[in-house]
């Protein structure tokens, strides 16, 4: 039996986070080779993520990278919090979105197959859950393109990292603008950009069930189309980001202030963690 010291425990650990008898055990079974030390480890960590396949992953981080005309943001999850703020983790979501971005991606099953490390993002990913012992999940993947990005990463606990992403395409020179738009987004969490991208069915499904509402608060029928009307466009005011009340002053709207500082926004996405 190989003689494992304290040091090479330490060291393995740092360079893969396992736990201690984990690592000591991966050791002393590769008579205190460090590199088969590694390839035990992330076999005994492949079998637990079968296991692992139905936890929950409701934790994480959102990251976002421009590539030229495009901007792409991902949505990284994990089990725990303490797992998200921990620095491997943050470290595979900085390769993984650097591989998505890269590679082009713009749903979750392109990003699993770009390239990263001579692996794919799935292997990378797979990876790396088996190391820490939880369940990793690229769960989202969005891309935007525009002349010009504004992107928001809002971390909700100062202990954890983003939480929330806001990536808008614009064209336009008002940088300051386009990143309160980015600020208004995370908070508004509209659905589209405008009222015209609003589904058909969307609107005429929101449209029967506000008649159906009027109807049995007793309004005349004579007013209905009236009231019917004004309860749709409350609708568009929720879901559309130009209709919407601009966060930092409800007085305006979100396309007069664009408009006032000469910004077009082309697209835009968001995420949240869990959300």
């Amino acid at each position: 039996m190989a003689n494992v010291t304290l040091e090479a425990v330490k060291a393995l650990r740092e360079r893969l986070g396992t736990g201690m008898v984990d690592t000591k055990n991966a050791l002393v079974e590769a008579d205190g080779d460090m590199e088969k030390a590694v390839e035990l480890l992330r076999m005994k960590g492949a079998k637990g993520n079968a296991k692992r396949a139905d936890r929950s992953t409701s934790e994480g981080l959102v990251a976002a990278k421009e590539i030229g005309n495009t901007a792409t943001m991902i949505e990284l999850a994990c089990e725990t919090d303490f797992v998200a703020k921990g620095d491997k983790f943050v470290a595979l979501a900085e390769k993984v979105i650097d591989a998505v971005a890269a590679a082009g991606a713009t749903t979750v099953d392109e990003g699993l197959a770009a390239p990263a490390d001579g692996k794919t993002v799935a292997e990378l990913i797979n990876d790396e859950a088996a190391i820490i012992g939880e369940k990793f999940e690229l769960r989202r993947v969005a891309s935007v393109t525009g002349e010009k990005f504004a992107v928001y990463l809002h971390k909700t606990s100062k202990d954890l990292p983003p939480q929330v992403g806001v990536v808008v395409g614009y064209s336009g020179d008002d940088a300051e603008t386009a990143r309160s738009i980015a600020q208004h987004i995370s908070f508004a969490n509209p659905e589209y950009l405008s009222r015209e991208d609003v589904p058909a069915d969307a609107v005429e499904a929101e449209r029967r069930i506000v008649t159906e509402i009027s109807k049995n608060e007793g309004k005349p029928e004579a007013a209905l189309p009236k009231i019917v009307e004004g309860r749709v466009t409350a609708y568009f005011k929720q879901v559309a980001l130009l209709e919407q009340d601009y966060a930092k002053d409800n007085k305006l709207s979100v396309s007069k202030v664009l408009a006032d500082a000469g910004v077009t926004v082309s697209g835009f996405a968001r995420f949240k963690v869990g959300a």
